[in-house]
Order: C-alpha cells, then sequence, then structure tokens
C-alpha cells in the first residue's frame, strides 16, 4: 500500500490493483473509504486502478486540522498523488460526491487531466442539487419491486423531513437489491467519516460559476455515466453535468442504480474500457 505526503504533511494512502496505465479513482460518499469501489467490476484486467483514501478514511491518516475535509481543500491532495505517481497528465475516474472533486481539480488543473469519466457524479460543485422531485420520481420506476411497499413511504417521509433515515429504502440506491448489494450497503457506516462527510461540502467548497468557465475550457475527452434507476444524479441530471463540458459524451446504463458496476459489471467495465481506450 503506498503511502504519500500531502502539502500540509498530511500522510495518505492509495491502493493499486491491476497492471498496466494507471487510472486515478475517487471515491465518493461523501468521505467514504475506497475499499467500496471494489475492482469496479473488474475494471483492473484493463487498466491499473490507483485508488485514493481521501484524508481521515481508509488507509489515510486523520489531519491535525478538520477545515482540509472541505471538497476545494482536499484538490491539493489528488495533486499530490499525482506528483508521487510521476504522471505528467493522467486518466482520472471519480464517483458520486467524488465527482465534485475531479471537476474542482480538472478546473484548477486542466493541463493534469488527460481523460474523465465521471460515474453518477454528484455536481455540486457546478451548483446541481439532486432534489426530493428527482429520486422519487426514480424511486416509482421500481414499483414493482417486492420491497416497494414498505420502503417507499419511508422514503419519502425522509425526504420531505418527517422521517428518519430508514435502511428499509437502502435498495433505491441500488439497481439489483441482491445478497451483494446487502453487503456493499451494510459496509457503509463503517467505511464512512461522518465528520469529515460534515465538512466536505461546507461555505467556501464550491464556486459554481467560476468552476463552469474554467471547465467550459477543459478540451480533454469525458464520460458522464448515469444509472438508469438512479435519483441522484438522476440521468436528466446527469446530462445536465455533461453539457458543462465542451468534449463530453453522455451514457446510461441501462437498469442501474447509484453503483452501476455492482448492477452489471461487464455493461460497466465495457463502456468505461471503451471511453478510455478511444482516440481523441
Amino acid at each position: 500500500m503506498p503511502i504519500f505526503t500531502a502539502p500540509d504533511g498530511t500522510r495518505l494512502a492509495c491502493h493499486v490493483r491491476g497492471a498496466g496505465e494507471p487510472l486515478v479513482v475517487l471515491p465518493g460518499g461523501p468521505m467514504r473509504a475506497s475499499a467500496y469501489l471494489g475492482n469496479l467490476g473488474g475494471l483492473d484486467a484493463h487498466r491499473q486502478l490507483v485508488f485514493l483514501d481521501l484524508r481521515g478514511t481508509g488507509e489515510s491518516e486523520v489531519p491535525a486540522d478538520p477545515a482540509t475535509y472541505r471538497c476545494d481543500r482536499l484538490v491539493d491532495d489528488v495533486e499530490a498523488l499525482r506528483r508521487h505517481l510521476g504522471l505528467e497528465r493522467m486518466d482520472v475516474l471519480a464517483h458520486s460526491a467524488g465527482g465534485s472533486l475531479a471537476m474542482l481539480y480538472a478546473a484548477r488543473y486542466p493541463d493534469r487531466v488527460a481523460r474523465l469519466a465521471l460515474v453518477t457524479a454528484t455536481p455540486w460543485a457546478l451548483g446541481l442539487q439532486a432534489t426530493a422531485e428527482h429520486r422519487l420520481a426514480a424511486a416509482r420506476l421500481r414499483a414493482s419491486e417486492p420491497w416497494f411497499a414498505d420502503a417507499f413511504p419511508a422514503f419519502e417521509a425522509w425526504l420531505s423531513g418527517t422521517g428518519d433515515f430508514d435502511p428499509v429504502f437502502l435498495p433505491f440506491f441500488y439497481g439489483c437489491w441482491d445478497d451483494t448489494a446487502r453487503t456493499h450497503a451494510d459496509r457503509e457506516e463503517d467505511e464512512t467519516n461522518d465528520d469529515a462527510a460534515d465538512r466536505y461540502g461546507a461555505d467556501g467548497a464550491y464556486d459554481p460559476d467560476a468552476t463552469r468557465t474554467a471547465l467550459a475550457r477543459l478540451t480533454v475527452p469525458v464520460l458522464v455515466l448515469a444509472g438508469e434507476v438512479d435519483g441522484g444524479p438522476c440521468p436528466g441530471l446527469a446530462r445536465r453535468t455533461a453539457e458543462v463540458f465542451p468534449a463530453a459524451e453522455f451514457a446510461v446504463q441501462p437498469g442501474a442504480g447509484h453503483y452501476p458496476w455492482l448492477d452489471d459489471p461487464e455493461w460497466f467495465v465495457r463502456r468505461v474500457v471503451r471511453f478510455l481506450h478511444e482516440r481523441d
């Protein structure tokens, strides 16, 4: 497990899977240890995956200053990883909340990004939010599922602020609620730094206008991949994310939720590999 040092002295860990050209992977959560990404459905058979444990998560050190959990402050850690790897430019894949971190990195260091894959990325950095309506519309697509009758009222109450988070509605975050998904969901609490997550989007983390302006000049290939039944972001919101980039392609994985590599690994890997290996 490689260890490197952030500019403020915090010791950070990354985990390497596979061989070949590196693909840097930024986790979501926010602030969930990168272990939840597994091998991204077998993507490590095609690229060397370099998973960053964000500070205070996984095997990375807890920083002296908790304010450095803020998303824009984490950009320095991503740049430190690039330097550690000795890469002039790097391909980056980011999932969920890690998508906002990747966007901020690309806005600040456009010459250091070769390709950018945003997988069910949360576009807070662009001033875009998944709404309760988005999530409920996606949830209604699951009406034929045997667990829907119990899950939907609890989900609706939570989104309206009249109910607490209830594990009964966790199936809405997965395209296929099977044993693999249950095990994945059960690990989330242990893998997430809740204090860091609360600080990730603190005041000052995002400047959407400046980020949009910078990304509008980013000419590298970008893939924005949405899950068909994901509500945060729903495909419509993900398409709006893709429209920010001048050289973006947009794809929707059929039947997938927020973790598409679990729902149909073969489809996911095939689509991502095609993007990473196609000619400019």
